[in-house]
């Protein structure tokens, strides 16, 4: 097989697990980085509850948050935005890379100029 592209769908089962696997599976690390740093931050710094309780000496942030009935909408808004924005981000990324010409012909057929 002399095509080096990767199917794409398992990318996009990664990026919905964690924000910059998809990327890395299709070899795009700095960007992959990119979003994972900004995933990482958005969950520890920018939800309400890390900020709000940060400086509080009280249960982990991690065991508050386990604790489904304490959860709100404002802990999962901003981690969950950048999960759908970078997902969108994979999706366009393959769709580029999907439409883009490709240097070589597929295997069994000649490279025509146009006419039939």
């Amino acid at each position: 097989m002399t095509d080096r592209r990767r199917p794409f769908w398992p990318a996009y089962l990664l990026t919905a697990l964690i924000a910059g696997l998809g990327h890395w599976y299709l070899g795009q690390w700095k960007r992959g980085s990119i979003w994972f740093t900004l995933y990482v931050l958005a969950l520890g710094f920018l939800s309400a509850r890390s900020v709000s309780g940060a400086l509080e000496l009280g249960d982990p942030f991690v065991i508050t948050a386990l604790q489904f009935e304490s959860v709100s909408y404002a802990d999962v808004a901003i981690p969950l935005a950048v999960l759908i924005v970078c997902l969108l981000d994979v999706y366009l990324i393959g769709v580029l890379q999907r439409t883009a010409p490709s240097s070589d012909p597929p295997a069994g057929e000649a490279r025509s100029n146009g006419s039939s």
